[in-house]
């Protein structure tokens, strides 16, 4: 369990730290990426994705609550090779991911403080730490990250029957993709720890003149890819009985 959790953390905290990161770079003033685009912020969050899978690769590298629960509901007998699916493993999971889904976040403030403490819009700061949707529709929200998550862990598992296995390159290149195309209606969460994470250390950090942190939302890039999880697992076992 010890391993499990030390490799989720570390590898969901390289996740936010970069890829909160590339969001910081492009948003807040006078920063060398400011403006910088939709397509960079895609690829940052993939190769995001492509570091924290490399150094999460003992666990499996799920650096997502998500994919837990897609390989949970796929019916397979291990998270990794040597971890069996078992309730406190489940548990352990989940945890780590969040911890450093938080951790990641903080060390992504530090290294920005000096452009966190320019003149920036609130919303804009804290969409740095979490998504939020551009046209607010709860309905149409959840389904978008619905959508996101599935395309997600079903092709994740999906990869793993195929006899051309590329791991983190095809992974990160997958992430972008999503945020090519799923991304525009909520910033494309697909991932409960990378949302919630970030967004409880943007409450809790000094921030000169941040805003609210939207919890009315809060709960859809949760439950979204959580439900996009479970069916993206579900629909990757079906597929194997083909």
């Amino acid at each position: 369990m010890g391993d499990i959790f030390l490799s989720e953390v570390m590898g969901t905290g390289m996740l936010t730290l970069l890829g909160c990161g590339v969001v910081a770079n492009v948003l807040l003033p006078k920063s060398k990426g400011f403006n910088g685009g939709w397509l960079l912020i895609n690829f940052g969050w993939g190769l995001a994705v492509f570091a924290g899978v490399f150094v999460a690769f003992s666990s499996g590298a799920h650096i997502n609550p998500a994919v837990t629960v897609g390989l949970l509901a796929s019916g397979a007998e291990e998270y990794a090779a040597g971890i069996p699916v078992t309730f406190g493993n489940t548990m352990i999971y989940f945890i780590a991911q969040m911890i450093g889904a938080f951790l990641g976040a903080i060390l992504m403030w530090a290294a920005y403080k000096d452009h966190f403490n320019e003149e920036a819009d609130p919303a804009a700061k804290l969409g740095i730490f979490s998504t939020g949707p551009e046209i607010r529709n709860t309905t149409s929200n959840l389904i978008t990250e619905i959508i996101g998550t599935f395309v997600l862990v079903f092709v994740i598992i999906s990869f793993g029957n195929t006899p051309d296995q590329l791991g983190p390159l095809a992974v990160a290149l997958l992430v972008v993709g999503i945020g090519a195309s799923l991304g525009g209606p909520t910033g494309y969460a697909i991932n409960p720890a990378r949302d919630l994470g970030p967004r409880l250390a943007h409450a809790i950090l000094p921030i000169k003149g941040k805003g609210g942190n939207d919890w009315s939302y809060s709960w859809i890039p949760v439950a979204g890819p959580l439900v996009g999880g479970l069916l993206g697992g579900l629909a990757a076992a079906a597929v194997s009985f083909v």
